[in-house]
């Protein structure tokens, strides 16, 4: 065991200081600094903020690689960058492509996850397939070529890999969504919207069914439109009235303050999480070309974009730059930040019971960052994969 001193907790809604953290594969305690017994090694924070390691449902990829390449490069590049921005916990994150792709990338996940996790990479938790059950009118970035419906006897090879699989993200008007929803539930996977056209009925329809949550707010949603002099909600609406957690991407280019700012308000900080929907390009200068499946983007002006300037094709900021968006430009208190990045997203996927959180007997996985938000050090499992050395710690 050892005491992590000279830092402030970020827990429990606010700023802790003078406690020490005191932890071996598990944080242990959280105690006086002044109780500390003499034989328990000290490692110096040097004042630090001490943040749960943060933890990312929605990511495609970094540095050229893609989930969907699924080769074991590919995952190692990804992983490894994640840490490196105080991220511990990931969930590698499909698009719409052929089918044999999504499911080479389910088998590698499967065999990442059973396999021993390499001391500089992030934890692989899972998988997110976002799509192929889309809508056309909504597919933004997706690739429009493998669009598909829940009823086109697809799913079940999809949940053939049902033990990695932890979101399924679709648009709830397609035909079969219905049925998907109930498959999805009775499997323990997050049944999500997105990417639709859905009216409000629609979504309502799901939701009873057991949807439970929205991806990336704003982005791919119909919203509210007139049937003639009435207003029908849209999936943006709904998913805000019915759904009981939802996401935005927080990097300051898919959705302005305001609106970041409104789903905070509208979700509060138990319900929003933030996600950095990063794709290949992350980490690329602009004007980097990426691709993702069988699809071409370029990186411009901060964030990944169709070649044509139609649509923006994922972000290339990772959940670190976001909470200096959420803190900084939006207002949101330090606490709430973290917690829609690091505990939100571990309850979302049923893990809040082992990460997420600085509390007792969870795994010790936390991030030291700098006053602005900087990442100083990732530790996962009570050992550091990236940052410097701290004063006092072993190597």
């Amino acid at each position: 065991m050892r005491a992590l001193v000279a830092g402030r907790l970020v827990r429990r809604g606010r700023v802790e200081q003078g406690l020490a953290l005191l932890f071996d594969e598990r944080f242990v305690a959280f105690t006086p600094e002044a109780d500390i017994a003499s034989a328990v090694p000290r490692i110096d924070a040097g004042g630090a903020l001490i943040t749960p390691g943060l933890i990312d449902v929605h990511t495609h990829g970094a540095l050229g690689r893609s989930y969907l390449d699924a080769d074991a490069a590919a995952f190692a590049v990804n992983l490894e960058e994640q840490a490196r921005h105080g991220v511990t916990g990931v969930l590698a994150t499909t698009s719409t492509a052929p089918l044999n792709d999504i499911l080479r990338t389910l088998q590698r996940t499967r065999e990442r996850i059973a396999a021993p996790r390499p001391s500089a990479e992030a934890r692989l938790l899972g998988a997110h397939v976002e799509g192929p059950y889309f809508a056309a009118a909504q597919a933004g970035a997706q690739d429009p070529a493998h669009l598909r419906t829940p009823d086109d006897g697809s799913a079940p090879d999809i949940l053939a890999y049902d033990d990695v699989v932890r979101i399924l993200s679709y648009a709830p008007e397609l035909p079969g969504a219905l049925e998907l929803t109930t498959e999805l539930v009775r499997r323990g996977i997050v049944a999500a919207a997105g990417h639709s056209m859905a009216s409000d009925v629609e979504v309502a329809r799901c939701a009873a069914w057991g949807m439970s949550h929205a991806i990336h707010l704003w982005s791919g949603q119909s919203s509210t439109w007139r049937d003639g002099a009435r207003r029908v909600p849209g999936m943006l609406e709904a998913s805000l009235a019915w759904l009981p957690s939802g996401e935005v991407i927080a990097d300051g280019h898919h959705l302005p303050p305001t609106l970041l700012r409104l789903a905070y308000q509208a979700l509060g900080p138990e319900r929003l999480c933030i996600v950095s929907d990063t794709t290949s390009g992350a980490g690329l200068a602009n004007g980097s070309p990426f691709t993702m499946g069988e699809m071409s983007y370029v990186v411009g002006d901060g964030v990944g974009m169709m070649l044509d300037g139609s649509s923006f094709a994922g972000s290339t900021s990772f959940l670190d730059a976001m909470l200096k968006v959420m803190v900084d430009r939006v207002g949101v208190p330090l606490w709430d930040a973290v917690a829609m990045a690091s505990r939100n997203p571990a309850r979302l996927i049923g893990r809040e019971r082992q990460m997420g959180s600085l509390e007792c007997g969870l795994d010790a996985d936390f991030a030291l960052w700098s006053d602005d938000l900087a990442p100083l050090a990732t530790f996962i499992g009570g050992v550091r994969v990236t940052g410097t050395p701290l004063e006092g710690e072993q190597p």
